[in-house]
């Protein structure tokens, strides 16, 4: 309580006591009646929910502030002597509860009041309820991982344009898609210099391939940074996303987890989002929301930042000269990547297909490329060789290939076997077509 709380509340005490310590003495009766009236009066009572006052409170009250020399501090509520100490635990408990949190600093308060009741650690009659249990460890500064020891944060910007973009998925609202309704997301990137937006756009998925056609729309438009920041979801440790990086120099960098305060820049542009543009919102579909959102990108880019004091357009452009154009092949760094070793039949499974590989590939390791939209171009390397695009298995073309005399294989002419000759191909050839000596 502060000190203006307690004169507040002392004037209020001597406000109601002044007829007892005036220089009027009351007798015994005039006393006990004034008493009376008093305790059965409901009072508004500064800075407490109650509305009553006993008899024996108003004696105590008249009794401090006589014996003080009628000195208005004597009627000041007095603190807590327990003050942030959690009353519903015993010592022995409390004692309990910090001894097990310092030896086991990452356990949740679920498990850690488990733990409590399994090694009888809890006094009889004591209960530990979960808000018991956080109040005590926040009182105790033990609900922090480092016990304590508070994190050196501190606020940064990076020194030119494209230096580094932060990236993140924000929740966005449902939206009509076919005859559903189904929840949208908004991926964005953010540059840290500038605080432009590269690219920002819904989705109905915040899964990889959203995030990869995101991400090739920023660089595309915007130019490749040199970092890129993100979380750690799914979709920023995948796979394609980290070979798609590394292939364009990009270094990519996680944030630590549980930690959302480096990514500071992009979740102030999502609450920005979120009560700018959101509430004047009035579509209903993926294709309306995307229109209205690149409109209202364009206000934001030209409007001034709070933070840079210029508009993000304008400070972005002002050093052009650093900045990292896209490679003409943009696309082809954007195609996933699977390692496969070939089969004894010159096949390989890709995304539950299968390709025929060339003879010389067979059993070896070998490195696929592919878009997953675009099933026809599935490219093959080898090493720092590329052999060109994979062919789906075609198994009918396959049961007309047969081994001559010599093991050579040949394709028997469909003309031939119209007119009664039978084509068995050799069961030693497997089910894989000869296309690729054949073509």
């Amino acid at each position: 309580m502060t000190e203006d709380e307690k004169k507040q509340v002392a004037v209020f005490r001597y406000g109601i006591i002044n007829e007892f310590v005036g220089g009027r003495r009351l007798d015994h009766g005039e006393q006990e009646k004034l008493l009376a009236e008093k305790c059965a009066h409901r009072w508004c009572i500064p800075h407490s929910g109650k509305s009553r006052i006993s008899r024996s409170t108003l004696l105590r009250w008249v009794r401090i502030y006589s014996g003080s020399n009628n000195k208005l501090e004597s009627l000041y509520p007095k603190d807590r002597n327990d003050n942030g100490q959690v009353r519903a635990l015993d010592e022995d408990t409390c004692l309990a509860l910090t001894d097990l949190r310092h030896q086991m600093p990452k356990l949740t308060v679920l498990e850690l009041i488990k733990l409590m009741h399994q090694r009888d650690l809890v006094t009889v009659g004591t209960i530990l309820n979960l808000s018991t249990v956080y109040r005590f460890l926040h009182s105790n500064n033990l609900m922090s991982k480092e016990q304590g020891v508070p994190t050196d944060r501190r606020k940064f910007e990076v020194e030119l344009p494209n230096d580094m973009w932060q990236s993140d998925v924000m929740h966005g609202p449902h939206v009509t898609f076919g005859d559903k309704q189904r929840k949208c997301y908004l991926i964005a990137f953010i540059d840290d210099h500038s605080r432009l937006i590269p690219h920002g756009q819904f989705y109905l998925s915040e899964a990889v391939i959203p995030f990869m056609n995101a991400f090739a729309a920023a660089v595309s438009r915007r130019g490749l940074p040199r970092k890129l920041y993100v979380d750690n979801g799914s979709a920023f440790r995948s796979r394609q996303l980290e070979y798609t990086t590394a292939a364009l120099g990009v270094a990519l960098i996680h944030a630590k987890p549980y930690q959302p305060q480096g990514k500071g820049k992009i979740e102030r542009f999502f609450k920005t989002v979120r009560t700018q543009f959101l509430p004047t919102f009035t579509g209903t579909t993926l294709e309306e929301i995307n229109a209205a959102f690149d409109i209202w990108i364009g206000e934001y880019h030209s409007r001034e930042h709070s933070s840079t004091k210029q508009s993000p357009f304008k400070r972005f452009t002002s050093k052009m000269e650093c900045l990292r154009a896209a490679p003409d092949n943009l696309k082809d760094y954007f195609r996933k990547t699977a390692r496969r070793r070939v089969n004894k039949d010159r096949t390989v499974v890709v995304d539950c297909r299968l390709y025929e590989a060339p003879v010389e590939l067979i059993g070896k390791r070998v490195e696929i490329l592919y878009f997953e939209e675009s099933p026809e171009q599935v490219e093959i390397r080898c090493g720092s060789t590329s052999y060109g695009l994979l062919k789906q298995v075609d198994l009918h073309v396959n049961s007309r290939v047969k081994r001559d005399k010599n093991g050579q294989i040949e394709l028997v002419d469909k003309s031939s076997t119209t007119s009664g000759q039978v084509a068995i191909p050799d069961e030693n050839a497997g089910v894989s077509g000869q296309l690729w000596e054949s073509a």
